[in-house]
């Protein structure tokens, strides 16, 4: 009797050997990602180095660049940064990611993130019209903080105003256009501000039908051009109901959106603190899904292990659901690379840093392509 535990023990290795030999024909990750904000034009040719001698040799397929305002718009070039991408900087890189086999995916934040601690971005700036809370004003830098009596974090523009597609599509197109690019990023996280009750458009409607509608719209002004959308996911879970919270999930009512968006959206699902399985969520609601890491080494092999397992055990609707992963960065492009070359040193990051996840991260993904769990 003795014998049956190690003899049990030894049908379970065989059937996860199995599992995972069969995850690994079956190109599991299919998005290796880096996601990242846009370089100033200074700083392209350090960017294109990280992009050829760290990218590139890891297989990373696909860039996630936030480009924001930081391009020479001709559409709109009221709404250029002051220091912005040329057409040919864009270019620059481009070729480089070319030659890498790295498609690039630019993100210009739409609905939420228009302003940031006490600054208002490019677009509520030129056009305060499109505001969804025009009535708040912005504290003085010195007196930001969170929460405050405001309950201000970050502005958004209104879905429903009349002129406001217009200008951001403008946007939208334009930056597909110079990127060659097949895929759009619309942001779409932390929109804390919608269907507010002063707002003459849309007070008193449901936000998840709000939120909805508006990855609608923007999902069918891409599908027209050929494009497809991707999305973050956290607006889209129920924050009380799962415990993850107000910040990686939603309190506002926003999640009941996840059953009304079209199925090909791809939602960038981030759940930095702890892996909360939310990507098998979203797996079975019929999107696909890439698991986004940042800073924390320890739930970023979590996550990707949680990846190759899923897809290695789900039937064949499931399995392709589960799009890949990508590290993403939430400093600036000279940050992240005076810490992932050491030019700078910050003691309290300790292991927990972006560059240390991506280096981690895509160690365990080699290790898993490789032979499996055990690295074999």
């Amino acid at each position: 009797m003795k014998k049956y535990p190690y003899l049990l023990l030894f049908l379970i290795s065989l059937v996860s050997e199995s599992i995972f030999a069969q995850a690994k024909t079956d190109s599991l990750f299919q998005v290796k990602g880096f996601i990242i904000a846009a370089p100033k034009p200074s700083g392209v040719a350090d960017f294109v180095k990280f992009i050829n001698e760290e990218l590139a040799p890891r297989k990373v397929n696909t860039l996630i660049l936030r480009i924001d305002f930081n391009y020479e718009y001709k559409s709109h070039p009221e709404l250029r940064d002051s220091a912005a991408l040329s057409k040919h900087d864009v270019k620059i890189i481009l070729e480089a990611c070319k030659k890498d086999g790295i498609s690039i995916i630019p993100q210009i934040n739409l609905l939420g993130h228009q302003s940031w601690a006490a600054k208002t971005e490019k677009l509520l700036q030129v056009y305060p019209e499109f505001d969804e809370t025009p009535w708040i004003k912005m504290p003085a830098p010195a007196d930001y903080k969170w929460p405050n009596a405001d309950n201000l974090y970050c502005r958004s523009y209104c879905p429903l105003h009349p002129g406001v597609h217009k200008v951001v599509f403008d946007l939208v197109d334009e930056i597909m256009e110079v990127f060659e690019a097949s895929a759009f990023h619309a942001g779409m996280d932390e929109v804390f501000y919608l269907g507010e009750d002063k707002c003459p458009r849309c007070a008193g409607r449901d936000k998840a039908v709000l939120f909805a509608n508006e990855v609608q719209t923007i999902r069918d002004h891409l599908a027209e051009r050929g494009k497809e959308l991707w999305i973050w996911g956290d607006r889209l879970i129920d924050g009380r109901a799962t415990g993850i919270g107000e910040w990686a999930a939603s309190y506002n009512d926003t999640y009941r959106a996840v059953d009304l968006i079209p199925r090909d959206v791809v939602i960038c699902d981030w759940q930095y603190d702890q892996d909360n399985q939310t990507a098998v969520y979203f797996a079975l609601k019929g999107l696909r899904v890439v698991t986004c890491t940042w800073n924390r080494p320890d739930v970023a092999v979590e996550q990707v292990e949680d990846l190759y397992r899923s897809r290695a055990i789900s039937g064949k609707e499931l399995k392709g659901r589960f799009y890949g992963i990508a590290e993403t960065v939430w400093s600036s492009p000279v940050q992240f690379l005076n810490g992932y070359y050491g030019r700078t040193v910050n003691p309290k990051d300790n292991d927990n840093s972006p560059w240390n996840t991506f280096r981690v991260m895509y160690d365990k993904m080699a290790q898993l392509e490789q032979g499996g769990i055990g690295g074999k």
